[in-house]
């Protein structure tokens, strides 16, 4: 289903609270079928993300260490991206 969500389990250093929130993001825009929240669902749209961010992030704490990384890197880890997001936000 959520074929664009990277495994953060594993990652060296660990998963960061961004990137777990941005997989948190993706996952609710997945199974809401919302991009972007209006004014009218944004409250739910934002507790959904925190509350999906909060459980993954005590997920991946309890979970063993992995033997092997994730085979891809996660998206806010890749340096086209980051420069993207950059852009985005201006001097």
């Amino acid at each position: 289903m959520c074929r664009n969500i990277t495994e953060l389990r594993g990652l060296e250093p660990a998963a960061t609270d961004e990137e777990i929130e941005a997989a948190a993001r993706q996952y609710i825009r997945k199974v809401s079928g919302i991009t972007r929240p209006t004014a009218a669902n944004a409250d739910a749209f934002e507790a959904a993300v925190a509350e999906v961010a909060a459980t993954t992030t005590r997920l991946l704490a309890g979970l063993p260490p992995r033997r092997q990384p994730p085979k891809t890197v996660p998206p806010l880890r890749r340096p086209e991206v980051r420069a993207r997001l950059a852009a985005a936000k201006g001097p």
